[in-house]
């Protein structure tokens, strides 16, 4: 069932990229790769990421088809039950070229609640 609170969850998502931003800025992707607590935070913001789209359900789903947000709503059973096969390579290269769309997403669906209430 999704949720009933789009802005919250639409929040957590643009807040977790902005932590993510924040714990890889700087960083090449051989220095992500070597830095666990790095690698250790990033993968748990994404996992909260996925969370919070699976709560939003496919409500963006029609209007946002390049951000595959299935996909993102199915990573996170990927970092909950096969951390071990986690490739440091493949979340550098998802933070790095899919996360800015959906923090784009989800700060113009925040703007866009937030609009509706005013």
């Amino acid at each position: 069932m999704p949720t009933k609170r789009p802005r919250q969850r639409l929040a957590d998502i643009r807040d977790n990229a902005a932590r993510i931003e924040a714990h890889v800025a700087c960083m090449t992707q051989a220095q992500f790769e070597t830095d666990l607590k790095a690698r250790d935070a990033v993968e748990r913001c994404l996992e909260r990421i996925s969370e919070a789209a699976r709560k939003l359900g496919d409500r963006y789903d029609t209007d946002y088809p390049m951000l595959d947000l299935p996909a993102l709503r199915r990573m996170g059973s990927v970092f909950r039950h096969d951390y071990d096969n986690l490739d440091a390579g493949v979340v550098w290269t998802t933070v790095q070229s899919r996360l800015p769309a959906i923090k784009a997403m989800a700060e113009t669906e925040v703007a866009r609640i937030d609009a509706e209430v005013d």
